[in-house]
């Protein structure tokens, strides 16, 4: 199941494991990515919290975590080929997987359809 934040991150879920990323709305709005900070495997993070730092061209922007947890995973490729986060947001330009502290956290973001409607409104 995927889910989307507000401040523009979809996790994706799998069992007790998270997949965390920005939208295509988002990677859109910052433009050419040239550089990602990812967080340390082993990193506890807190929902709300940054998690990881997006540049590009425009402006640096942090990345939030969607829920609790501990990170368990980067995306190295992202360090070789930041412009994987322009080219495929939602799949090969996935940020870092995580442990879900929580399971009920994930209750308060949004589904594919409600981010669709939220995005159109902005």
């Amino acid at each position: 199941m995927r889910y989307f934040t507000d401040e523009h991150e979809w996790i994706d879920v799998a069992g007790d494991v998270a997949t965390v990323g920005i939208t295509d709305y988002a990677q859109g709005q910052l433009g050419d990515i040239v550089f990602v900070e990812l967080p340390a495997v082993g990193t506890k993070i807190e929902k709300g919290k940054d998690a990881a730092v997006v540049e590009s061209v425009k402006a640096a922007s942090d990345v939030y975590a969607p829920i609790t947890g501990e990170v368990i995973e980067v995306n190295g490729a992202l360090e070789e080929d930041p412009s994987l986060v322009n080219t495929d947001p939602q799949g090969e330009g996935w940020f870092f997987k995580m442990t879900i502290a929580d399971s009920a956290q994930l209750e308060g973001l949004m589904d594919e359809a409600a981010y669709k409607d939220f995005v159109a409104s902005l």
